[in-house]
């Protein structure tokens, strides 16, 4: 059964990695799916491949954010579900850090991730669900992960106080946070080498690295009305990574 059949689903940073195998999931499962990105050829060649929708924005610009949310209210009306996914990670010690770095990351984590949100609540539909992606880096104190952890841990606590706020529209609100996947972000950190995969993999107990597609199978339970119970929550989905202390 196709659990989002007529759902309107809008997912930033929607052309790789986690956004994209979420994209595919929701479409498999009946969704018609909006996926942004900054990239314009990247953006269209996703979606040609899952049968989306691409629209080019730059989730660090409000302006961006603003314009992509006019856009979507006026060829769609409203929407169902919200994934804010965009991000990037870099690893720096705290001694080490630059402005440049901090901004970067906070630019697209958090004000990036707020403001869609903000900008996209007259968007949503009364009973619609927001999912934004943080990390399991929120929830332990891992070196050079200062900057990405913090930007993570300020996302969960808006989820919390958004939960509040769109209760009364029966809007549910809640945080995934992945741990160790497979994704082109390992390559982008510089995790990619096998000798630091298996030493990643060393500490999660179920053994390996996440895929892709586990997290979309999570968002697309978000998504539907089987979690229409659930709102401000945490969905930690690392392989244990974040208990294995």
């Amino acid at each position: 059964m196709k659990t989002l059949h007529g759902k309107i689903v809008l997912i930033t940073g929607g052309n790789s990695g986690i956004g994209y195998y979420t994209a595919k999931e929701l479409i498999e499962n009946g969704a018609l799916v909006i996926i942004t990105g900054r990239r314009k050829e990247a953006v269209d060649k996703a979606a040609s491949e899952l049968g989306a929708i691409g629209m080019i924005a730059d989730q660090t610009s409000i302006t961006d954010i603003e314009a992509l949310a006019q856009k979507v209210a006026q060829q769609f009306g409203k929407i169902d579900t919200l994934v804010v996914n965009a991000g990037t990670s870099k690893l720096t010690t705290i001694e080490a850090a630059t402005e440049q770095v901090f901004d970067e990351m906070m630019d697209l984590n958090l004000k990036g991730a707020y403001f869609t949100l903000s900008r996209f609540i007259p968007v949503l539909n009364n009973g619609a669900s927001v999912v934004l992606i943080s990390s399991s880096s929120a929830s332990k104190s891992v070196p050079q992960t200062s900057i990405y952890a913090a930007s993570k841990a300020a996302i969960n606590t808006v989820v919390k106080v958004a939960a509040i706020e769109l209760a009364p529209r029966g809007i549910r609100v809640n945080a995934v946070s992945p741990g160790p996947f497979a994704t082109e972000i390992m390559a982008k950190t510089g995790l990619a080498d096998p000798k630091i995969q298996d030493f990643i993999i060393s500490g999660v107990p179920l053994g390996r690295l996440g895929i892709p597609a586990e997290v979309g199978k999570l968002i697309r339970f978000l998504a539907s009305d089987e979690a229409a119970f659930i709102t401000g929550a945490e969905y930690l989905i690392d392989g244990g990574q974040s208990v294995n202390k």
